[in-house]
C-alpha cells in the first residue's frame, strides 16, 4: 500500500479530533452529574416541593460555573459554557428535550381578514371572547362570534367594513347570512393555523434541530413543539415566537422631533398636574379609580413621592438625542420603553404633530448587546398604517458579512419589490433620508442610500447582529412569516421517551454485541480479526467523534443508521478476508496473496458502499424528520468505514506481515468453512419464486385487510398530564397502560414525579362521553400509583393542584400528510438513483431490476410481517417514526447484499469465459455465501442482543431489523440474483428466436 505514512497521519489526526470532540461530552455529563450530587446534598428529600428545589438548584450551580473555566486541556482552556455548546446532542427519544406549547393568536388573524377594520362592533367582539376565553372550553373563535352576535345589532359579518373585503372577494358575498360567513371564516382561519403550523416547521428545519416533534393540538390553534438536545432555549423559543412581519419604511430625520417632544412633554405635565390635582380633592373611596386613569396615561402611579418624576414626564427619560441628518430622534432606557410609546401614542400628543406628519410612526429600534438604552425613530407612516414595503416580496435571505466583518442578512426581492425598492432608495437618495428596516415592529437599520437608487432588488439588513441573530433572522425570512403572533404559553423540560430505563439497558446491551462480534472476528480470521477489531472500533469513534463535531443530533432513528455502518465496517472486512483466504487457497505466498485480495475486494466494497450512500444522500436531501437523522449517520458511516476497513486494516495487517508475522486469516475451526462450496442455487429459484409470491400475496391480504397498527405519529391521540404524589418509572407506568390502552406512551415531564401520557386509544372517536370513559380507565389504571386519591380529584381542574391530571388535549399527527409524501418521493427518488448506478456499471438493466426488486420484496415483508403478528405478539409494534428508520436499513442492507453478489458474477463473467451463464452465477453465490452468513450473522449478533436485554419500548424497532436482516439475506440468493438471471436470458432466448 504507497502512501502508508499520510494514512498514519490522517488515522491519528481524525483518532485525536474524534476524542478531542467526545472529551467535552465527557466532561458535560461529568460537571452535571456533579450539579445533580450539589442538588441532592443540598435539599433533603424532608422538604416540600423538593424536586422543584432541587432543580433550580441544579441550574443555579450550572449558571455559577457558567464562565468558570471547567475543563483544561493544556493547549486551550474552556468554561461550562464551551463545553456544553460542544457536547454531543441527543434527541428527545435519547435525553429529552424542550417542550414548548405555543398558541397562535386568532385574534391576529381575524383582525388580519377584516383588513384591520375599526368597526366598533367586531373590534368590542374580539376584546369580550378574550373575557370569554377565561372561563371557557370553547375555541376563540367560537367565542368571538357568540360576542358578536350578542352585541351586533344590524351589523353583518358581511358587512364591507368587517369581512367583505377585496382579500376575500369570491369567498365572501355582501348578502351572505352570518352563519354562511361563519364557515368560511372557520375554514380560513383553520387554514391559517396550518399556515403557521407550517412555517414553524420549516424554522424548526432550519434551526438545525434533528427529529423534532411538532403536532397541532385540535382546532384550538395550539401547537405543540417538541425540540431535542436544544441549549439556548432563549434562542429556539425567540425563533418560534418571532411573527417575522418584515417592513421597509421612509425615516424622518429625527431633528424634525426636537421641539415636537419639548411640546409633548410640557402638554403630558399639564395634564399630570389636572390629574394631580383631581386626586387631592377626590373623596376616598374613588382614590383608587383616579390612581388607575394616572397609571394609564402616566405608566405609574402619580403619588408625593413620585411628584418630583412628573415635573418633566418625557424629557427626564431621555438619555440622549440623535445626530443631525440622523434618523434617530432620543435615546430612551429600554424600560421606558412602553411607557414613551404610550405618551407619543396619547391623543393629546399626537395633534401636536404637523398636518404633514400627523400619520407618524414611532418604533423603537435593536438595542446593542449588553446596553440597556435603545433609539426611538419616526416612520413616514399613512392613514391606514401600511408600510411602503413588506416582507412578502423577499424571495431569499442569507445570513452575510458588512465590509467591517460584521454580521448582516442579505435579501433577495421579486420584481415587484425590487420597481417598488429602486423608487424607495431614489427617493431617499434624492432627499438625504434613511429608510427604515422593521422586524416585528422593531427597527433593525436604518442606511442611508449614498449611491442613487438601488436596482436589482438586492437589500442588506445590519443591526449589531450576533452571528447566531444574523443566521435566525436569515432562516426566518426563508421559512416565511407567521400568519398571527404565536405566544409561549407552557414551556417544559421533558425526559426521553424512551424512558431511562430503556436507554440504560439498551446502552449496554449495544455494549455486550459489540463484544460478541469483536470476540466473533477473533475467533473466525485470528489474529487478523484482531486487526478488524481494532478498525472498527475506531470506526466507531471516528462516528461519534464527527456527529459531536458537527453538532448532529443522535437519535433512535440515527442508532439504526450506525447499526447498519457496523455490518457494512464488518461486511468489508469479511469481504478483504475471504478474497485473501480464496488468494491463499490458490497457493499464493502470503504478502502477494494479500495485495491481491486487498485489490479484487476493492470494487466490490466501492460498489456496495456507493449504492448505499446515494440512498443515504437522497434521503438526506429530500428527506425529513427520521428520516433525515437516519440519513446523517449512515452517510458519515460509510465514509469513516470504507477508510477504516481499506486503509486502517491494511496498515495493521501489512505492519504485521512485515515485522515477520504470518497471518492466516482463519483459526483450525473455520480454515475449510464454506470452502469449495458447489450450490445450485438457481434449480432452487422456482421454490424460491413460490415461497415469496404466497409471502407477498399473504403480506398485501393482511394489509389491505388487517391494516398496519398505527402509532400517534400516523394518527393522533390524546395526551395527558399526570403529577403523581411521588417519583414513578415511566416504561412501568408505559407497560401498566398498554394493559389497559394497548397502545401508551408515558415519559417523564418536568420533575420525576410527573408523566405525560399519550396514546392513541378511541382516537376515532370523539365526544365528552368518550372522552370521560378514557379518563375513568386512565384513573383506574394509575390509582395505584395515587395513594388513594378519589376519581373527582383526579379529574378535578382547581388551582394549586399538586397531584391528579392536570392537563389534557387532543394531538394531531406527528407525521404529516406532506412528510409521508416527502418520505415517499425521497425513498422511491433514492432507489431510482440506485437502479442508474446499478446500470451505470454492470451495463445491463437486469442487474438493476434485481437489486430494486428485491428491496420491494424485503419491505413488503416486513410490513406483512407487522401487519399479521401485532395484534398478538407481546410487545408493542407500533408503526412510528422509528419504524421507518427500521425500514430504510432494511432497504440499505439488502443493497449492500445484492450488489455483492452481483459484483462477483461480473468478475467471473470477465474472468472464466467459457462457462455458462448457469454456471457462474450458482459460483458466484457460493463464492459469496460465507460472507453473506458471515455479515448477517454478525449483525444479527447485535440486533438480537439489543432485543433480548434492551427495554420494550424498543423491541418493536429491533423485531423489524431482526425481519429485514433475514429476509434481506434471504432475498440475495434467492430473489435479486435469480430475476437478474431470467430476465438476462429470456432476453438471449429472444434473439436466438430472432436469428
Amino acid at each position: 500500500m504507497q502512501n502508508k505514512g499520510l494514512v498514519k497521519l490522517f488515522a491519528v489526526l481524525f483518532g485525536l479530533v474524534s476524542i478531542y470532540q467526545l472529551s467535552f461530552t465527557f466532561k458535560a455529563n461529568q460537571i452535571e452529574k456533579t450539579a445533580q450530587e450539589v442538588a441532592i446534598n443540598k435539599i433533603p428529600e424532608s422538604e416540600p416541593d423538593y424536586r422543584a428545589k432541587r432543580s433550580i438548584e441544579e441550574a443555579n450551580y450550572l449558571q455559577s460555573i457558567a464562565t468558570d473555566t471547567v475543563f483544561n486541556i493544556g493547549i486551550a482552556k474552556f468554561t461550562y459554557n464551551d463545553v456544553k455548546e460542544k457536547a454531543m446532542n441527543l434527541g428527545l427519544d435519547l435525553k429529552g428535550g424542550i417542550n414548548v406549547i405555543l398558541q397562535v393568536s386568532v385574534k391576529d388573524i381575524l383582525k388580519g381578514l377584516a383588513n384591520n377594520t375599526k368597526n366598533p362592533v367586531f373590534n368590542k367582539a374580539l376584546n369580550d371572547a378574550e373575557t370569554l376565553q377565561k372561563n371557557s372550553q370553547n375555541t376563540y373563535l367560537e367565542d368571538f362570534f357568540i360576542a358578536f352576535d350578542k352585541i351586533k345589532g344590524d351589523t353583518k359579518l358581511a358587512s364591507p367594513d368587517i369581512f367583505y373585503t377585496k382579500a376575500l372577494d369570491g369567498e365572501i358575498e355582501g348578502n351572505m347570512s352570518d352563519d354562511e360567513v361563519k364557515k368560511v371564516i372557520s375554514t380560513k382561519i383553520d387554514e391559517s393555523i396550518v399556515s403557521a403550523f407550517e412555517v414553524l416547521r420549516k424554522r424548526i428545519d432550519e434551526f438545525g434541530v434533528t427529529s423534532p416533534n411538532i403536532q397541532r393540538l385540535g382546532s384550538s390553534g395550539r401547537i405543540l413543539v417538541e425540540l431535542p438536545g436544544v441549549k439556548d432555549i432563549e434562542r429556539a423559543t425567540s425563533l418560534l415566537q418571532s411573527t417575522a412581519q418584515l417592513e421597509f419604511w421612509d425615516a424622518y430625520k429625527g431633528e424634525l422631533f426636537f421641539e415636537f417632544l419639548a411640546q409633548a412633554n410640557e402638554v403630558l405635565k399639564e395634564t399630570a398636574e389636572v390629574e394631580k390635582d383631581t386626586l387631592d380633592t377626590e373623596p376616598q373611596d374613588e382614590e383608587n379609580a383616579t390612581e388607575s386613569t394616572i397609571d394609564a396615561l402616566l405608566g405609574e402611579a402619580a403619588t408625593d413621592s413620585t411628584a418630583v418624576k412628573t415635573v418633566e414626564p418625557l424629557i427626564s427619560l431621555i438619555r440622549g438625542y440623535g445626530y443631525q441628518g440622523g434618523p434617530v430622534i432620543a435615546r430612551f432606557e429600554i424600560k421606558d420603553k412602553e411607557k414613551v410609546l404610550n405618551y407619543l401614542n396619547s391623543p393629546k400628543v399626537r395633534a401636536l404633530l404637523p398636518a404633514e406628519m400627523r400619520y407618524a410612526k414611532f418604533a423603537f429600534g435593536k438595542p446593542e448587546k449588553d446596553s440597556e438604552i435603545v433609539d426611538l425613530y419616526a416612520l413616514v407612516g399613512n392613514r391606514d398604517n401600511i408600510p411602503q414595503l413588506s416582507g412578502a416580496v423577499v424571495t431569499d435571505a442569507r445570513n452575510d458579512f458588512s465590509q467591517t466583518n460584521k454580521p448582516t442578512v442579505s435579501m433577495q426581492m421579486n420584481a415587484k419589490g425590487a420597481k417598488i425598492w429602486e423608487e424607495m432608495t431614489g427617493k431617499a437618495y434624492a432627499q438625504g433620508s434613511q429608510i427604515a428596516i422593521v422586524l416585528d415592529n422593531v427597527v433593525y437599520s436604518a442606511p442611508g442610500v449614498t449611491t442613487g437608487p438601488i436596482s436589482g432588488g438586492s437589500s442588506e439588513i445590519s443591526g449589531n447582529f450576533t452571528l447566531n441573530e444574523a443566521v435566525d433572522l436569515a432562516n426566518v425570512l426563508r421559512a416565511g412569516k407567521l400568519p398571527a403572533s404565536a405566544d409561549i404559553i407552557q414551556s417544559e423540560v421533558v425526559g426521553p421517551s424512551l424512558g431511562q430505563e430503556a436507554i440504560d439497558s439498551g446502552s449496554m446491551s449495544f455494549m455486550i454485541a459489540l463484544v460478541l462480534v469483536l470476540v466473533w472476528m477473533v475467533l473466525y480470521y485470528g489474529k487478523a480479526g484482531g486487526f478488524a477489531d481494532v478498525a472498527m472500533i475506531l470506526n466507531i469513534l471516528l462516528i461519534f467523534g464527527i456527529l459531536s463535531g458537527l453538532g448532529a443530533v443522535l437519535t433512535l432513528p440515527g442508532i439504526a443508521g450506525i447499526v447498519l455502518t457496523i455490518g457494512m465496517s464488518v461486511d468489508a472486512n469479511v469481504i478483504i478476508f475471504e478474497r485473501i483466504r480464496e488468494e491463499i487457497a490458490k497457493g499464493k505466498g502470503q504478502k502477494e496473496a494479500i495485495q491481491d485480495g486487498f485489490s479484487n475486494a476493492l470494487s466490490s466494497i466501492i460498489d456496495a458502499n456507493i449504492t448505499t450512500g446515494l440512498t443515504a444522500l437522497i434521503l438526506f436531501i429530500f428527506g425529513t424528520g427520521p428520516i433525515k437523522g437516519f440519513a446523517t449517520t449512515l452517510l458519515i458511516g460509510i465514509g469513516t468505514s470504507l477508510f477504516t476497513a481499506i486503509f486502517i486494516t491494511r496498515l495493521l495487517v501489512d505492519w504485521y506481515v512485515n515485522k515477520g508475522g504470518k497471518l492466516e486469516f482463519s483459526t483450525p475451526l473455520t480454515k475449510n468453512l464454506f470452502r469449495n462450496l458447489s450450490i445450485e442455487f438457481l434449480k432452487k429459484r422456482k421454490i424460491a419464486y413460490i415461497i415469496s409470491g404466497a409471502f407477498i400475496l399473504v403480506s398485501l391480504g393482511s394489509l389491505f385487510t388487517n391494516s398496519l397498527d398505527q402509532g400517534v405519529d400516523f394518527v393522533g391521540g390524546r395526551t395527558y398530564q399526570v403529577r403523581f404524589p411521588q417519583d414513578v418509572s415511566a416504561s412501568e407506568i408505559t407497560a401498566t397502560l398498554v394493559g389497559a390502552f394497548g397502545s401508551a406512551d408515558a415519559k417523564t415531564f418536568g420533575d420525576a414525579n410527573q408523566l405525560k401520557i399519550t396514546t392513541k386509544y378511541k382516537v376515532n372517536e370523539s365526544g365528552s362521553e368518550v372522552d370521560e370513559a378514557i379518563r375513568k380507565t386512565l384513573y383506574t389504571t394509575l390509582q395505584p400509583h395515587l395513594e388513594g386519591q378519589s376519581y373527582d380529584d383526579f379529574i378535578n381542574e382547581s388551582e394549586g393542584k399538586s397531584v391528579g391530571l392536570m392537563k389534557y388535549y387532543k394531538v394531531s399527527p406527528t407525521i404529516a400528510d406532506d412528510i409521508k409524501q416527502a418520505s415517499f418521493w425521497a425513498i422511491l427518488g433514492s432507489l431510482i438513483v440506485v437502479f442508474l448506478y446499478i446500470l451505470l456499471r454492470f451495463k445491463k438493466w437486469q442487474f438493476s431490476l434485481g437489486a430494486v426488486a428485491a428491496v420491494f420484496h424485503d419491505v413488503l415483508i416486513v410490513l406483512g410481517v407487522f401487519s399479521l403478528t401485532y395484534k398478538f405478539m407481546p410487545f408493542s409494534m407500533e408503526i412510528d417514526q422509528a419504524f421507518i428508520a427500521a425500514i430504510l436499513t432494511v432497504i440499505g442492507y439488502s443493497l449492500n447484499d445484492t450488489v455483492i453478489v452481483f459484483d462477483r458474477i461480473r468478475e467471473y463473467v470477465n474472468e472464466h469465459t467459457t462457462w455458462n451463464f448457469d454456471k457462474i452465477v450458482d459460483v458466484s453465490l457460493s463464492s459469496t455465501l460465507g460472507r453473506t452468513l458471515n455479515t448477517s450473522l454478525t449483525t444479527l449478533v447485535v440486533l438480537l442482543a439489543i432485543f433480548t436485554f434492551g427495554g420494550d419500548s424498543i423491541r418493536g424497532f429491533m423485531f423489524a431489523l431482526i425481519v429485514g436482516i433475514v429476509v434481506g439475506t434471504y432475498s440475495s440468493l434467492f430473489i435479486a440474483t435469480p430475476l437478474m438471471y431470467d430476465t438476462i436470458k429470456r432476453g438471449e432466448d429472444k434473439k436466438k428466436v430472432k436469428e
